[in-house]
């Protein structure tokens, strides 16, 4: 089981920025090359989530690792708080219209484990309900995979510390004030209910599919491992 209080946010195997950003660009380049494979035979497509903290860096990662694709065959979805219409649905009726198309490269920032993660943590719904989420979550993925889908689940595991950090800047850089969420910052003091929902996440909804942890306090190391991992399994 992953415990979060042990996976280090600087870890980098070794491995320095200068050779991160030259293998990175690498991968980048594969990629490219992937995406027209994946579109010529139709055959396929890939999902990648994005999840992790407020400011933990997915909006980077989907601008620097994915930025050398064809944008004609990548999508990105951004799943914030649910609308009111949204609520009056079950809780993927947003989600089933971004699932992938053969030959299409889908990406989720943030994605429906938000739809356990904010429950749990702010105790919304009833117990039995979560639970059921987990099952009928596993049963989605699964649906995808059968239909020829590769999913990839990335969690972007920064610090408290560094979240702080980026917080800041956004407040006090005007080209990222855009990023500031006054609710990034409210939500801080439920650090630990978060992190604990997390495990659960990656207990109950990782086996099948699991979650590559990344240590994220380094924003050239987080791109080199998701350039890299995708380039694995593409």
């Amino acid at each position: 089981m992953i415990n979060l209080k042990k996976e280090s946010t600087t870890y980098h195997k070794g491995i320095d920025e200068k050779l991160a950003a030259t293998e990175t660009e690498e991968f980048k380049k594969e990629l490219f090359q992937l995406q027209n494979i994946l579109f010529a035979e139709q055959k396929h497509s890939i999902l990648i989530i994005l999840q992790g903290m407020d400011a933990a860096g997915k909006d980077g990662a989907v601008r620097h690792v994915f930025s050398s694709m064809n944008p004609m065959g990548v999508n990105v979805k951004a799943f914030k708080a649910p609308t009111a219409e949204e609520q009056s649905h079950d809780f993927l009726w947003r989600v089933h219209p971004y699932a992938p198309a053969k030959g299409m490269i889908q990406i989720f920032n943030r994605s429906h484990y938000e739809d356990i993660l904010v429950p749990t943590a702010h105790k919304t719904l009833d117990k039995k309900i979560l639970e059921r989420r987990f099952d009928i979550i596993n049963s989605f993925e699964q649906n995808l995979h059968d239909n020829g889908t590769v999913i990839l689940k990335f969690f972007l595991h920064i610090s408290k510390e560094e979240q702080k950090k980026r917080l800041a800047e956004r407040l006090n850089n005007p080209r990222k004030l855009w990023k500031y969420d006054p609710a990034d910052t409210t939500e801080r003091p439920n650090w630990s209910k978060y992190r604990t929902a997390y495990e659960t996440i990656f207990k109950r909804c990782g086996s099948k599919f699991p979650w590559i942890v990344i240590p994220a306090d380094n924003k050239w190391y987080r791109d080199y491992v998701i350039a890299k991992k995708t380039d694995e399994h593409s």
